[in-house]
């Protein structure tokens, strides 16, 4: 017996790396699943955005960039499939720069009808880009959804969307007045919006739409943070606050769970999961092997 805790006290760290890798990868390929209990909070999100009637209009402020994709894009992508079964119009934001190309590359992802164009009017709509097509669900840019594009501010830019959101942005991330769009039409301000989605990855984000949106116009909010941020942000839900968290990877699948579209965040779940259980095994056995053998050295 303790020949064989020498042997595992002695494998190469290469080994215990592929093992990881494994536990990562063969899930996946194999459609593994596991079951997600759905916490409160994120029950509270979705029963929030399933009251929302047909037409409400959402500002969705994506205030992340590609380092915080693995936990904030299946979210996103989630909440715009939603936001289109329910045929809620939605307004797109980001406090950080690359926030609207998240959004944007969100969109293209969940788009069904790939590479295809529309003549209309003499101009080529793309399809994944000027429309959207999930399910048996149709957008159009301008008239269902728009992307505003990045403003510099932080908390600022929220104040400023209280008394006039076109002051803000005059023009959307193409370059054409904002006021042109017909989904525009009876947005002025911020309390016009019936809901606010913000999906944050630090400062300025959720701690800063709960304080200057919510407190001060009124308007719900709810979010999708990382798991490192969602522990700063839970005081406010508890407070009525905020409208719903989703935390980390975890929260957008039960997010995935409740809406039904099974993707991104289900997945990894199975993937993090497995490796979890082979990490604390290798603690557990390394424990183990080194303490049984200092013990027999110690007799001799």
């Amino acid at each position: 017996m303790q020949k064989l805790f020498r042997i595992l006290l002695s494998i190469d760290r290469r080994i215990i790396f592929l093992v990881i890798f494994l536990a990562l990868t063969v899930p996946i390929f194999l459609r593994m699943k596991i079951d997600i209990d759905v916490t409160r909070e994120v029950q509270i999100f979705y029963d929030a955005i399933e009251a929302l009637p047909s037409g409400s209009r959402v500002l969705v402020s994506c205030d992340y960039d590609p380092g915080s994709e693995p936990e904030l894009q299946p979210m996103a992508e989630t909440a715009f499939k939603h936001f289109i079964r329910k045929k809620i119009r939605f307004a797109i934001i980001g406090l950080w720069p690359q926030g609207p190309t998240q959004a944007s590359r969100a969109l293209v992802m969940i788009n069904e009808a790939k590479g295809r164009y529309i003549i209309e009017n003499n101009d080529t709509l793309t399809v994944g880009r000027d429309i959207v097509v999930v399910g048996q669900d149709t957008i159009r840019y301008g008239k269902d959804f728009i992307n505003l594009g990045f403003q510099s501010g932080n908390e600022l830019v929220i104040q400023r969307l209280g008394s006039s959101i076109t002051a803000v942005f005059p023009n959307d991330f193409r370059g054409v007045a904002t006021s042109s769009y017909p989904i525009m039409s009876g947005l002025n301000r911020l309390a016009d919006f019936d809901f606010i989605f913000n999906l944050s990855a630090g400062y300025p984000g959720t701690v800063e739409w709960v304080q200057f949106a919510v407190d001060r116009f009124h308007v719900p909010c709810g979010a999708g943070n990382t798991a490192v941020q969602a522990p700063q942000v839970y005081p406010y839900l508890d407070a009525g606050q905020l409208t719903g968290l989703m935390g980390g990877m975890k929260g957008g699948a039960e997010y995935e769970k409740l809406t039904g579209y099974t993707a991104k965040a289900t997945m990894s779940m199975v993937s993090q999961t497995a490796a979890h259980i082979f990490v604390v095994l290798f603690i557990v056995i390394g424990n183990l092997a080194y303490f049984m053998t200092r013990g027999k050295k110690e007799n001799h």
